[in-house]
């Protein structure tokens, strides 16, 4: 006889809720971290906080109740943007470049990300007749 209690499942976490709560503690760290430029940011990883705010806009009218990319802008800064523009420094020609070069490379990775996805589905379409295969429907 086996007394052990039966094991629980450990609940699935809400990807939605926790996708949330790692966006606001994002916008909490720029916030705080100002000296973090837009144009260093934008140099490293390819996007910055205007970025964001654009794709905050992109997802509320994607849910049916539209921002404004002001109102988006002021989530993300804190702040009116004119406000926090103004203490920024003016961008070097060095950030501008690594900038440039860094959208260029996005541009880019998603290129070769949409021919793969566009490889796929032409192999998926060949290989998957409408009907199914005789084999799969006869005895």
């Amino acid at each position: 006889m086996d007394d052990r209690a039966p094991q629980e499942t450990a609940p699935q976490p809400d990807m939605t809720a926790a996708e949330a709560g790692a966006f606001r503690r994002l916008l909490e760290h720029l916030r705080l971290r100002e000296d973090a430029a837009n144009v260093d940011l934008m140099g490293l990883a390819g996007f910055c906080r205007n970025c964001l705010a654009d794709w905050l806009v992109e997802a509320s009218i994607e849910s049916g109740r539209p921002l404004t990319r002001e109102d988006a802008r002021l989530h993300v800064y804190g702040e009116p943007y004119a406000d926090w523009k103004a203490r920024q420094a003016e961008a070097s020609a060095e950030q501008m470049r690594r900038m440039e070069a860094s959208i260029a490379e996005t541009a880019r990775r998603r290129a070769a990300r949409d021919r793969a996805s566009a490889r796929l589905d032409q192999q998926l379409a060949r290989g998957f007749p409408a009907g199914d295969p005789p084999g799969a429907t006869q005895p």
